[in-house]
């Protein structure tokens, strides 16, 4: 594989068979193997060897080690994280990769970005900064062309967009953190066709948390013509997944979806079964690929993934027990 900044993009989107993807996999492991120091680390702790299963590092270990396969980077994404907890970083080398492949698996499902108004609900993350999430709503803002396509700062600025919008009957995406966007749905009944409602998730502590059928529910009460989707994605990885009315996530071809047990964390599950889920995305070419969340889900024939929650106690992470 050539690693060059303008050929990676073109590789990872061309990915036509689950063929091509291992082979990519195998030379990106080796290379992160050979030039990310706490993947290293990691592989010598758990004693891996030629022939296993690819291992998935804990999701929590990017909030103590630098994974990057350089001495620089473009930015540094961190998690929402809380007041009392360790925010997570993703040390990104190249912004442009992850601007093409995010805007790519999008317009995959959904269409030019050139046809949508987007606006940006997400508060809590506008306020802490260095969000992988608001960098992309700001790439796709950018993208959408419109200038009715913006960031909004209250539920009476997104109120009065929306009714603007709606007037003109405008092809339009309202992408917000969960908890925001059920605020606005308690204060206004809102009828919409054209509107795509797409929650990110994060509750924040704020509200009781929903399970996706709750949350979907909600937000369906206040948005009442409008389909509701969902996106998946987290700081530790360039990639997102999308799931349109309540359907599994469909990732992007350049990012495959596993369980493990719970108990074993290198013990790949089979589809249709319960664990943790974990992923293989190769959009992290020159951070770490190979990530374990902390996400229960299932995987379906097709590749799929469905969220039902997180595992207790998900900051404990048993970090010790892979990694000490």
């Amino acid at each position: 594989m050539n690693f060059s900044k303008l050929q990676i993009a073109d590789q990872l989107i061309q990915i036509s068979s689950d063929e091509a993807f291992n082979e990519l996999a195998r030379k990106i492991f080796a290379l992160q193997r050979d030039q990310v120091s706490p993947f290293s680390e990691f592989l010598s702790r758990i004693n891996w060897q030629e022939g296993d299963d690819f291992p998935f590092v804990p999701i929590e270990l990017f909030k103590h080690y630098r994974f990057n396969r350089f001495d620089y980077e473009s930015a540094v994404f961190k998690s929402s994280g809380t007041t009392l907890g360790q925010r997570s970083n993703h040390f990104v080398h190249d912004l442009d990769l992850y601007s093409t492949l995010s805007a790519s698996h999008f317009e995959s499902l959904y269409g030019s970005l050139e046809e949508w108004v987007l606006l940006a609900y997400l508060p809590s993350y506008v306020e802490n900064g260095d969000s992988s999430l608001v960098y992309m709503a700001n790439d796709f803002i950018s993208r959408s062309k419109n200038r009715s396509s913006s960031f909004i700062e209250s539920p009476d600025d997104l109120h009065n967009r929306l009714n603007a919008l709606r007037n003109y009957n405008q092809k339009t995406l309202l992408i917000g953190v969960s908890y925001a966007l059920l605020d606005f749905a308690e204060l206004f009944e809102f009828e919409f066709p054209n509107l795509v409602v797409m929650e990110t998730g994060g509750m924040k502590g704020r509200k009781v948390e929903l399970t996706r059928t709750e949350l979907h529910r909600a937000l369906k009460a206040g948005f009442k013509q409008s389909d509701i989707h969902s996106e998946y994605g987290m700081t530790e990885l360039l990639s997102q997944a999308y799931s349109i009315n309540q359907e599994a996530f469909v990732p992007p071809r350049w990012m495959r979806a596993f369980c493990v047990d719970i108990s074993d964390p290198f013990h790949r599950l089979p589809a249709g079964r319960r664990g943790l889920l974990a992923f293989i995305d190769l959009a992290n070419v020159h951070s770490c690929s190979f990530i374990q969340t902390r996400d229960i889900g299932i995987i379906n024939d097709s590749g799929h993934f469905t969220v039902e929650g997180r595992l207790d106690n998900s900051d404990i992470r048993g970090c010790n027990l892979l990694y000490t």
